[in-house]
């Protein structure tokens, strides 16, 4: 049997063994987290007339804030709505930087033809993260999500002259 030798007694940074994760690493958790699918919402509600725009927005949380744990780092994510992107059921998309508003603040809307269309948003979100309370960094790419549609007639309006006096 070898005999035994002394050792010093020190600190060993063990970093390197298991390194803080990687943006690409927090972009993975990134596009699995629980993001609103946010709602189309639509005016005027339920029908709409020909001749009369759609005014399309949507009234749902723009900013998120997620803690996860990254092998056993605590990472902060700021996950926030950066694209808006309207398909209005008749072929057309209408693509926004803003959530848009309602009526009379409105930024998006559009005209349509006499029919039922239904209509959807698809959003866009991008993101911040930090380590441990460390210095804020950007996500590496964006993610999306879709809310759910919404249905509704545009009609044409008739003119019907009456005679008063019946």
């Amino acid at each position: 049997m070898g005999s035994w030798a002394s050792l010093n007694r020190a600190c060993v940074d063990i970093t390197a063994l298991n390194p803080p994760p990687s943006p690409g690493e927090v972009y993975r958790y990134f596009q699995t987290l629980p993001l609103p699918q946010l709602p189309t919402k639509q005016q005027p509600p339920g029908n709409a007339l020909v001749g009369l725009p759609v005014v399309f927005y949507t009234d749902g949380p723009t900013t998120q804030t997620f803690t996860v744990d990254i092998r056993g780092f605590t990472v902060d994510i700021v996950a926030t709505a950066t694209g808006f992107t309207w398909r209005t059921g008749d072929g057309t998309t209408l693509t926004s930087t803003e959530p848009g508003a309602p009526y009379p603040n409105h930024t998006v809307s559009h005209d349509y033809r006499s029919g039922t269309y239904t209509a959807s948003l698809t959003t866009t979100w991008s993101g911040t993260f930090s380590i441990d309370g460390g210095a804020s960094a950007d996500v590496p790419g964006t993610t999306t999500t879709d809310g759910p549609p919404v249905t509704f007639t545009v009609l044409q309006a008739h003119a019907v002259l009456t005679d008063p006096y019946d």
